[in-house]
């Protein structure tokens, strides 16, 4: 009757196993570290590296206890923070020769002290949130005038080559503050125009100004039109930094909007401002231009002077080339690069898809500029470098764009992930910054875990004391599901933070209410008069039902917590909505086990040890000895 098949202990075995396996990882802390990266977008990390950082440390004399690298990083776990700090200052010194200008970055960081065989296992530790980790914290404040204003420069652009296509005559585009103005010369050209504007750009208010010889037409932003590119570019700016630190490797970033205008940034584990700075200026401005070809040009660069309208920059073989000033297309226009090959040549290539909008620049540029070049560059801290400058061989429109020429397959995906990381849509400044410590986040730990600790300890005493050897088996059952919750969190590679651990202590309440309704149900089933075999039975169908309904209006407000919340109540519904699918598991499907483990094998059982008190004979039994 109360005996499970073979397959269902195999599976409590296996639950058990792997909950201690993918638990145990936690245990070990973390180590300080030193994090190697690309300072520079043109600049890629590779498993060389490793090599390169090894040679560095044995000059210094100092001896790491790991060497990892992640694909975008080179990280060095190591013994102190005396000789992390140590590490720090040799790797600086020899991978960057020239302070001024860094070519990568090294950065303070905290590694799992895991033994290698359980990462092997790929059981990892859970990330820890900024409060429980410690790291930086950052406040940026996004300029949204710039956001309007380059808008309105790439607006001139577009107004240039509307009126072109149409024949409409102008004497001039220029910014005028904060808006842009067209130049005629009779009244007529700028009626047309303006009744082809009204259609083309509903995001501006058109008026006409000016008589006689100054007749103009005036284009300023409608107010919704201005919020609807200040909230576009807060957007971009927050997926361009996830983009950016992302492939820093910085484990799991919190990168949140706060106001209107501001910008959240935590980078747990970093313990260095300084460097965290660095990190968030990677952000790059993508910008698409002509090269400068002319004869008289060439021959002015030749003799060292830059002609009026270019500018002097070096292609990634060192070579310097003439780029023009003039913007063709900003990253605003890209929506999608990936690396491919050439159908014709079986290069390597990049392929771009660009929006509508870019795709009809892209298609009138290399109509007239076939066989010229054309330069993709990534402006980043101020400093501009050329990805790339290929030959224009024919139109291309269709907003399907085909970079190729001197690259490698490698350097087909370096290029096709800078260009799609994508740019700031404006400039951002810092205006808060705070470090927490990682002896604070040590601290809180301790603190949530002394909390949890207790609260399973009293929970255990009162169970045991009030229903015994069942007592006995919820607490076992509850045991279990933290376990489970712990490994679940750290299989996922869930972030865990102070709120975390209060939902973990909260778990601990709720799941054990599950195995009180069964025990309860259970004395319930022994008081009618049932069989203890049977009272097991009846008490765990029983309960189900209410274990059921209960736990489901639960998790749905979980869920509303996790779809509707952010921050920290976004990492107590993570926690929470988990607890629950693992209490239901380890308070029915686990104690119930332990019980058909224990009792199942008896033939006969006399009694339950589940502090019952009052039982029905000796209730029966009582009104005849009165009488």
């Amino acid at each position: 009757m109360n005996r499970y098949p073979i397959w269902k202990y195999i599976a409590m075995l296996v639950s058990l196993v792997l909950g201690l396996l993918y638990t145990l990882p936690n245990f070990f802390g973390e180590a300080p570290a030193v994090q190697v990266s690309s300072g520079k977008a043109t600049v890629k990390i590779e498993a060389a590296m490793m090599g390169r950082v090894e040679a560095a440390l044995k000059r210094a004399s100092i001896e790491p206890t790991g060497l990892f690298f992640d694909g975008n990083s080179v990280k060095v776990r190591l013994r102190d923070n005396d000789t992390q700090l140590k590490a720090k200052d040799a790797l600086t010194a020899d991978l960057n020769p020239d302070p001024a200008d860094p070519s990568y970055i090294v950065a303070l960081n905290l590694l799992s002290s895991s033994p290698d065989w359980l990462t092997a296992l790929r059981a990892l530790p859970m990330y820890l949130g900024l409060d429980l980790r410690g790291g930086v914290h950052f406040l940026l404040q996004v300029d949204m005038k710039q956001a309007l204003s380059k808008r309105l420069d790439a607006t001139v652009g577009d107004l240039r080559t509307q009126l072109r296509e149409k024949n409409l005559r102008h004497t001039g585009i220029s910014r005028s503050g904060d808006a842009i103005e067209i130049r005629f010369r009779d009244a007529d050209t700028r009626a047309r125009t303006l009744t082809l504007l009204r259609d083309t750009q509903p995001d501006f208010n058109l008026s006409e100004a000016g008589e006689g010889s100054d007749l103009r037409l005036v284009a300023a932003f409608k107010p919704e039109a201005a919020r609807r590119v200040q909230e576009s570019a807060l957007k971009q700016n927050i997926t361009t930094l996830s983009n950016r630190i992302n492939e820093l490797g910085v484990a799991e970033p919190i990168i949140q909007q706060q106001g209107l205008d501001r910008v959240v940034v935590q980078l747990p584990g970093v313990q260095d401002t300084a460097k965290a700075k660095d990190i968030l200026g990677r952000t790059a401005t993508l910008e698409v231009r002509m090269v400068c070809e002319a004869p008289d040009e060439q021959a002015a660069f030749a003799a060292g002077t830059v002609p009026f309208g270019c500018e002097r920059y070096t292609e990634r073989d060192g070579r310097p080339i003439l780029i023009r000033r003039q913007v063709v297309l900003t990253g605003d226009n890209l929506n999608d690069a990936q690396a491919g090959f050439d159908s014709q040549t079986q290069e390597p290539a990049v392929h771009l898809t660009l929006d509508a909008k870019g795709a009809r620049i892209f298609r009138d540029v290399t109509r007239e500029n076939v066989g010229k070049r054309m330069a993709i560059l990534l402006i980043e801290k101020g400093k501009g470098e050329v990805v790339t400058a290929p030959v224009i061989r024919t139109e291309i429109g269709g907003g399907r764009v085909q970079i190729s020429g001197r690259m490698t397959t490698t350097e087909a995906n370096d290029v096709a992930l800078l260009l799609r990381a994508g740019s700031l849509a404006a400039p951002m400044e810092i205006i808060e910054e705070r470090t927490i410590g990682p002896s604070l986040g040590a601290e809180n730990i301790s603190k949530g875990f002394l909390s949890t600790v207790w609260g399973f300890a009293a929970i255990a005493l009162f169970m045991c004391a009030y229903y015994l050897l069942f007592g006995a088996f919820s607490t076992l059952a509850l045991a279990l599901n933290v376990l489970l919750l712990v490994a679940l969190l750290s299989l996922l590679q869930a972030t865990l933070t102070l709120p975390g651990i209060a939902a973990i202590a909260l778990t601990l309440g709720m799941a054990i209410d599950a195995n009180v309704l069964i025990n309860e149900r259970i004395r319930e089933e022994l008081r009618n008069g049932a069989t203890p075999q049977a009272a097991i039975v009846a008490g765990y169908d029983r309960a189900w039902g209410t274990i059921l309904d209960s736990n489901i209006t639960t998790l749905i407000a979980g869920v509303a917590l996790l779809a509707f919340g952010s921050g920290a109540v976004r990492g107590f519904a993570v926690v929470h909505c988990l607890g629950i699918l693992t209490s239901m598991f380890s308070a029915v499907f686990f104690s119930r086990g332990l019980v058909n483990l224990w009792y199942g094998r008896m033939k006969r059982v006399p009694s339950l040890s589940i502090g019952q008190i009052w039982k029905p004979d000796a209730a029966a039994a009582s009104p005849a000895k009165r009488g």
